[in-house]
């Protein structure tokens, strides 16, 4: 008996995975102007930039291209005198597997929102000049982009029938074949993302604490404050699968003809197909915690006559996230063909009988994408478990020295 497996597992193409683990340095900034002279000229500017860029791009091209054929059929026995004719095949059992998984972008970005300020113009002399100017400036970006092409295509060609046994003389004639078995399971499973940016145990953000107090007459005191906190995260999927699943199992197509003497029997084996197609692609998962600053102390007290005191505060906290998914599949051209019958049994003497097999054909197709979630506002788990790849990375960033 022969028995043909072919199996095709792992061929996984994890094109350009990328990880990126960025941590902006706290701070805690204080200025503090304090109990100088009259008519002093007192200045603090502060200017700060942290700037994170992650750019992550994946750009992924699969062609399986898979062509089985097994067969234990097509066999003759003709034209034989004297005894009986027998033909039994084997069983033909063909199992292929396809998995491709890749494009998977990951980025974590902390702390980015701790930062406290603590500034206070005090107890300065008549006549002075005070002025704390602070300009920071908290720019985190991740782009993240994934390309996907994948072509499938499988043709599975399992036969044990085809077989004849006619004008034999004198004795009887058999033909009985093997059981039809194919499998084919195609997955596919491209472009997730995931973005985390910050904490989502890490409080609310820092603190600001702003104070004019008991300065002089005739003092001139201004603490400037322009804050900028701006995230950015774009994720971008594009998906073009396409499954192109042929599959034909016959065990039928037998001939027994023109047969003189005793019974003629043509037995069939069963025939069974399952074919599973699953497609999952485009994931986009996003989540935005903390932010610049949490609680906000503002005061301009207690200051001398004709004092002239500015506490100016621009603050901007703005958060954006842009999700985009572009899913193509094609699963039009899935094509089984189970066949037991197609049997002839003709002008021959005795008793013909043809008993033919079941034929079980099972097809399953199944296509999941183009979701989002944000900071958990969308009803989405995201079926891809990137622990092991953190780990993976990790280990890798280790060995390398990076």
């Amino acid at each position: 008996m022969t028995n043909l497996k072919r199996r095709i597992a792992g061929i996984i193409a994890t094109f350009a995975v990328l990880f990126n683990l960025a941590t902006p340095v706290a701070f805690a900034m204080s200025c503090t102007i304090s109990s100088n002279g009259s008519d002093t000229n007192n200045t603090c500017d502060f200017t700060s930039l942290n700037e994170v860029d992650v750019d992550q791009s994946n750009d992924m091209d699969v062609d399986n291209d898979v062509d089985v054929a097994a067969t234990t059929g097509d066999n003759d026995a003709d034209d034989n005198t004297g005894g009986d004719v027998s033909i039994d095949t084997g069983e033909a059992t063909v199992d292929v597997v396809v998995e491709t998984t890749g494009n998977t972008n990951v980025a974590e970005v902390q702390n980015y929102d701790n930062q406290d300020f603590d500034l206070e113009i005090d107890g300065n002399g008549t006549g002075s000049d005070n002025d704390i100017d602070v300009d920071t400036t908290n720019d985190i970006d991740v782009d993240q982009d994934n390309d996907a092409d994948v072509d499938n295509d499988v043709d599975v060609d399992a036969e044990t029938g085809g077989n004849g046994a006619d004008d034999n003389t004198d004795g009887g004639v058999s033909i009985e074949t093997g059981n039809v078995e194919a499998g084919v399971g195609i997955t596919t499973a491209v472009n997730a993302n995931s973005a985390v940016v910050g904490a989502e145990d890490g409080g609310e953000g820092g603190s600001l604490s702003a104070t004019i107090s008991q300065n002089g007459s005739d003092s001139d005191n201004d603490i400037d404050l322009d804050l900028l906190n701006e995230v950015d995260i774009d994720q971008d999927n594009d998906a073009d699968v396409d499954n192109d699943v042929d599959v034909d199992g016959s065990t039928g197509d037998n001939d027994a003809d023109d047969n003189t003497g005793d019974d003629v029997t043509i037995d069939t084996g069963d025939v069974e197909v399952d074919v599973t197609v699953d497609t999952m692609a485009n994931f986009n998962t996003a989540e935005a915690y903390g932010g610049l600053l949490g609680d906000f102390d503002l005061l301009i007290e207690k200051n001398g006559t004709d004092s002239d005191n500015d506490l100016d505060l621009d603050f901007t906290d703005d958060v954006d996230a842009d999700q985009d998914n572009d899913l193509d599949v094609d699963n039009d051209d899935i094509d089984v063909d189970g066949k037991s019958g197609g049997n002839d049994s003709d002008d021959n003497t005795g008793d013909p009988e043809i008993t033919t097999g079941d034929v079980d054909a099972d097809v399953e197709v199944s296509t999941s994408g183009n979701a989002n979630a944000f900071n958990g506002e969308v009803d989405f788990e995201l079926d891809v478990d990137f622990s092991e790849l953190i780990d993976l990375l990790s280990a890798l960033s280790a060995l390398l020295g990076l």
